[in-house]
């Protein structure tokens, strides 16, 4: 691994579980803190704002404030934004605030979040209803995660959902969150770093460290959260390395930022 300038880490699973925070998380954190590197916390969770989130891992102990952290559902919302596009929205309620600037009449675009409950077949057939009417109208997913790590077990993610809009549809969703390589390029940007100067620390060997490593970022998985048996080996395909918890993983930092 190079010399780590910038380290790029995600939030669910490394440093937390459900409402706890990973064993050992808190003091690695103030560690890496305490070396000056600079740092950005980028998460695919679109069930709550960033704010939300940093009160409620302040609120674990875990020292993050909102403007570190990049999320798949603020990107979305800039995406939709930046191309004047009226979405039709199907979201968890905790993030539905942040797109009440937005225009929804007449929609010209789906955009999809983790509604959790509200995958209904109602709702998600007017999400197909409304992109058949029209081949160009966009399909826009904040994320693409096939489950998620909670304090009892695995969740169903919001991936098999886009899954099967892409399926219904015939077309390809614009994934806005991790692995999008645009994703990674601005957290990168806010921090002034080359990807070959950064490493990404994450628990998902597809979102986290195989997305990182397609725009020349550096990769440490950790054994918590969703890691599972055979992710080490397809980590180790990327050019990556896995540690059992985030603590180790910012004693590897720590090392090659030497």
């Amino acid at each position: 691994m190079n010399a780590i300038r910038a380290v790029l880490v995600d939030i669910a699973g490394v440093l937390h579980v459900g409402d706890v925070a990973v064993p050992r998380a808190v003091e690695a954190l103030a560690r890496l803190r305490d070396s000056g590197l600079p740092l950005r916390f980028l998460t695919n969770t679109t069930r709550r704002t960033g704010e939300r989130l940093a009160l409620d891992l302040q609120a674990m102990g875990v020292d993050l404030a909102a403007d570190e952290i990049v999320t798949a559902a603020s990107a979305a919302h800039d995406y939709v934004t930046r191309h004047g596009l009226r979405p039709h929205l199907l979201l968890h309620p905790g993030i539905e605030a942040m797109f009440r600037d937005l225009a929804s009449d007449a929609p010209d675009c789906v955009v999809l979040g983790d509604a959790a409950e509200g995958f209904t077949y109602t709702a998600l057939d007017r999400c197909f209803r409304i992109l058949m009417e029209d081949p160009e109208r966009p399909l826009i997913a904040m994320a693409r995660n096939r489950y998620f790590s909670d304090r009892d077990g695995l969740h169903l993610d919001m991936g098999p959902f886009v899954d099967a809009l892409e399926y219904a549809t015939g077309r390809s969703a614009i994934v806005t969150g991790k692995p999008a390589p645009a994703f990674f390029e601005a957290a990168l940007d806010a921090l002034g770093a080359a990807p070959a100067d950064a490493v990404m620390i994450g628990d998902d060997v597809e979102a986290d460290i195989a997305g990182a490593a397609a725009v020349g970022i550096h990769g440490i998985l950790v054994r918590t959260g969703k890691f599972r048996e055979g992710d080490a080996e397809r980590a180790r395909a990327s050019g990556a390395r896995t540690v059992d918890d985030f603590s180790a993983a910012v004693d590897a930092v720590l090392d090659a930022a030497r």
